[in-house]
């Protein structure tokens, strides 16, 4: 009886990149959008999919899930991270080594003159590794398939893939939907992607990818999260303390996580002996303000780091506004005419680091930001010169 009690007193809530939670709160039809795409066979739209959005909206969380779905039907699944030498991991995942044609150099017997033979060094330039790919898929897809089965392929942080390995892995994909084989693809990444791939005129195919942009979920559907998730650990939130901790989300994925993690470890730690553990007006303010500093460590910190000097800047100039900021006030705040200023205004609302809420006015877009930015201006600041 004991150790159910306990299994039952686990924290329900994974606040951590990549984990799984236990609540994929609104995130229903882009599920569904991928089952249908398995269901419906070679071609069908839910096999190439790109999903976009900010980060902590839960696009890792996404793919681990549609990994999840595609194993359940026996599908082999393999998932990757761009970085240097994404086309080569994929190649020798795909099929082994042992069995594989590498494309790193590899000493081969050539004729020398008459009679002579001297070693030369072979190999496979970047135009010959497509070809590679899509022969290394046709294999593994002719055994998967004779199971009634497929290969899901995902790429997540798509945006910081090089060019050349895009390139070889979306023309190999390409010819296995033309040839109407098993295979799923999707790449996920920042709202960047849509402009430094799809434009490029290599790319073109990726243009075709099933568009998933992930955004902020309703708060109604926070509050029932909350309430059925809370209920089934075997702590109780409701009434103000409920009202509380959803309105912190902001309805943003990870702040969802965020907040659940730290209320429901609050109310765990100060009412674990009692018989009925309950969580207290008290136990939400502690446990939204621990989530709030976390926020900071993990999103808000890691955002301000990828962005440039002047991106930085304007976000500043933003952060003396109490609410949504006049772009023309932004900009002489800034010491810049209006449409400089306005070409950072793009690529911030491109990146939904900020949003367009209205004629000439901008708003932040991650939760939490303005006083993120208040609490360390000095050091933006400097990191900004």
């Amino acid at each position: 009886m004991a150790k159910k009690s306990e299994m039952r007193r686990t924290n329900p809530f994974k606040p951590t990149a990549g984990r799984m939670p236990p609540l994929l709160v609104g995130r229903g039809p882009v599920l569904d959008d991928f089952e249908e795409g398995l269901e419906n066979g070679p071609g069908a739209p839910g096999r190439l999919m790109r999903v976009t959005g900010a980060r902590g909206v839960g696009k890792t969380v996404i793919l681990t899930e549609f990994g999840r779905m595609a194993r359940a039907r026996k599908w082999d699944v393999i998932d990757e991270t761009a970085s240097d030498g994404l086309a080569q991991r994929l190649l020798e995942r795909i099929e082994p080594p042992r069995r594989l044609f590498s494309l790193s150099v590899k000493p081969s017997v050539e004729l020398s003159g008459v009679g002579g033979v001297s070693l030369r060094e072979a190999k496979v330039s970047s135009q010959q590794m497509p070809l590679t790919l899509r022969d290394a898929m046709a294999r593994r897809l002719d055994v998967l398939e004779r199971k009634h089965a497929g290969l899901l392929i995902t790429v997540d942080e798509a945006q910081a893939a090089r060019r050349e390995d895009m390139v070889a892995i979306a023309t190999a994909v390409q010819h296995m939907i033309r040839e109407e084989r098993d295979i799923a693809f999707v790449f996920a990444g920042l709202p960047t992607i849509s402009s430094k791939w799809l434009n490029d005129e290599v790319l073109t195919f990726l243009r075709r990818a099933q568009a998933e942009p992930l955004g902020d979920v309703p708060l109604t559907e926070v509050r029932d999260a909350f309430d059925e998730t809370f209920h089934d650990s075997g702590i109780a939130i409701a009434g103000e303390a409920l009202k509380l901790a959803v309105e912190a989300t902001a309805g943003y994925p990870f702040m969802i996580q965020l907040v659940g993690y730290h209320v429901w470890r609050v109310a765990y730690r100060k009412h674990r002996d009692e018989s009925e553990v309950s969580v207290s007006v008290d136990d939400a303010r502690e446990g939204i303000r621990d989530a709030m500093a976390r926020l900071g460590d993990t999103v808000h910190g890691p955002e301000m780091d990828g962005l440039s000097a002047v991106d930085k800047t304007y976000l500043l100039a933003m952060a003396q506004d109490d609410g949504p900021s006049s772009t023309s006030e932004i900009a002489k705040r800034m010491n810049k005419n209006i449409g400089y200023a306005n070409m950072y205004r793009t690529r911030l609302i491109e990146a939904q680091v900020i949003k367009d809420v209205g004629y000439g006015l901008v708003d932040f877009a991650i939760p939490y930001l303005r006083e993120y930015l208040r609490e360390h201006a000095a050091y933006i600041r400097m990191s900004a010169q």
